[in-house]
């Protein structure tokens, strides 16, 4: 079988019709396959995919892959287009909200359902290189995944790793969310949750949906809580990670910690 042959178009019965309004029935006898030309546009770009690997084609064309299913029988790069203009890049596309995703004319259903796929699968190979392995040792794999689930939200998050006694990790748990400015934390429940888990040592971590990690005031004085807390029970404080949108912010590096 040829690549053309693979990826010829065909109807997906599992995603049923377009996200685009559907139009009325053709007449008996009339043409229902995509047009020539768009069945040749997504072989292309399959084809180059294939071939030339993902850095071969940009953003937008990527996103055009995704939405391929969602979408099978319209042309979709002016709506790969408009959702990077609208949210910035294709991390920003796949991560935002549902909510914000249908404000884009032709984002139905489907759509959303392809790229919240495409981002649960992510996180899922980010957090598959560094479970049952000790943290310490796989730091980078770390902050790529901080940054794959935190750095594109638009409110702020808290979660907080447990470690056990070989620093490998217990848990990755959500223990506040806020407005685009705060998050509320409890230092209590924080070492309250260690406990019930048996963890050792703790890795805070916090996103900045303003894309900038220098940390405020009150997240300095909310880890020095927390780092009092802990100490009380014996629970080590390997660092506050603060995640900003290109890169982050180490309170040990900083020496805060």
């Amino acid at each position: 079988m040829t690549i053309a042959q693979a990826f010829s178009e065909s109807s997906l019965p599992l995603f049923g019709t377009d996200e685009a309004p559907v139009p009325a029935p053709p007449a008996h006898g009339a043409e229902t396959t995509p047009p020539s030309y768009l069945k040749d546009h997504r072989q292309r770009l399959r084809e180059r995919f294939l071939q030339a690997g993902p850095a071969s084609v940009p953003d937008y064309e990527l996103l055009e892959l995704v939405l391929f299913r969602a979408v099978p029988r319209r042309d979709v790069k002016p709506l790969a287009r408009q959702l990077i203009d609208t949210f910035g890049d294709f991390n920003r596309v796949i991560s935002a909200p549902a909510s914000r995703l249908q404000s884009v004319p032709g984002v139905g259903t489907m759509v959303i359902l392809e790229l919240k796929i495409v981002e649960a699968a992510a996180q899922r190979m980010s957090r598959a290189k560094i479970l049952r392995r000790p943290i310490l040792s796989c730091w980078e794999s770390l902050l790529d995944y901080c940054h794959m689930n935190m750095a594109h939200q638009e409110t702020e998050h808290f979660h907080v790793l447990y470690l056990d006694c070989k620093n490998t990790l217990l848990a990755d748990e959500e223990q506040g969310r806020g407005t685009v400015d705060h998050v509320p934390v409890y230092p209590r429940e924080v070492v309250k949750r260690a406990l019930e888990l048996n963890a050792s040592a703790l890795i805070l971590v916090h996103n900045h949906p303003s894309g900038d990690p220098t940390p405020s005031s009150a997240d300095i004085a909310m880890t020095e809580k927390i780092v009092i807390a802990a100490e009380a029970l014996g629970l080590a404080i390997h660092d506050h990670l603060v995640i900003g949108r290109e890169t982050e912010f180490s309170f040990r590096s900083a020496g805060f910690l």
